[in-house]
């Protein structure tokens, strides 16, 4: 029993932003959990949130339009941090956020700044979840035989 309970905490640590999957695949794996079931319980909490954040980006956006209007409030310029980032975007884009956010921002505000420069949903989705399972893999791999050559 306390073994469910251990992926039930892997999928809920994996799905909380901060405390991302590749962050939890190791601990579990050095935790002597099973690597291919840590590995998948891990992507599916991390992912179920990041389509959640995907889904409602649209309907959040859509809601702060509405109030801007509603209160008179003007689009204001773009700061000196927002065109560095969207330099950076235009240099790398998307498939470069993806691959490289889960290591330095977290899989989550990856996600939430490629929606923000306003590439499609399903453009994000699957490079997002393509990155997702990569980095788990890498993470897992690493954990499981850097830890097994610790132990010799």
């Amino acid at each position: 029993m306390m073994t469910l309970w251990e992926y039930v905490l892997i999928f809920l640590a994996a799905a909380t932003p901060w405390l991302e999957a590749i962050v939890v695949v190791p601990l579990g794996i050095i935790r002597g959990l099973n690597p291919w079931l840590v590995s998948v319980v891990a992507f599916i909490g991390n992912w179920l949130t990041i389509l959640l954040v995907i889904i409602f980006y649209e309907k959040f956006q859509a809601w702060r339009e509405k109030r801007r209007i509603q209160k008179g409030i003007e689009t204001p310029p773009e700061s000196k941090r927002q065109k560095r980032a969207r330099h950076i975007w235009n240099r790398y884009g998307l498939p470069g956020l993806a691959l490289g956010g889960p290591l330095v921002i977290g899989t989550h505000l990856s996600a939430l700044m490629a929606l923000a420069f306003r590439s499609p949903k399903y453009l994000v989705t699957g490079w997002i979840t393509f990155s997702l399972a990569l980095w788990i893999v890498v993470f897992a791999v690493g954990a499981f035989y850097g830890f097994s050559w610790f132990q010799r």
